[in-house]
């Protein structure tokens, strides 16, 4: 079945935040667009990075990439949902450092 915003043939584009990361920046969570693989941040973090892709490509679907978490969430029709074809991994990035 092919499901449309979904392709779990597509490679994650990393293991962080890919703007985070250019810019040297941290995120709280992750989330895997399920139709590109961008991983971008959660909105609970400074950037947004994951709904910002959403709206600027009309990407509908993310996944959590948290560990123990299977939801994903379409912004279309603003619902939760189980996706488990679309996989992936995440990694907690080190705390900022100086003062």
């Amino acid at each position: 079945m092919t499901v449309p915003g979904i392709d779990p043939t597509v490679a994650p584009s990393g293991t962080g935040c890919v703007e985070c990361d250019a810019a040297g920046g941290w995120w709280v969570h992750l989330r895997r667009c399920a139709q590109c693989g961008h991983i971008g941040c959660c909105d609970a973090s400074p950037h947004r990075h994951a709904t910002a892709h959403a709206n600027a490509t009309g990407h509908p679907i993310i996944r959590s990439l948290e560990p123990g978490e299977l939801w994903s969430w379409c912004y279309i029709d603003r619902i939760g949902m189980l996706a488990p074809e679309v996989l992936g991994s995440t990694r907690v990035p080190l705390p900022p450092l100086g003062p």
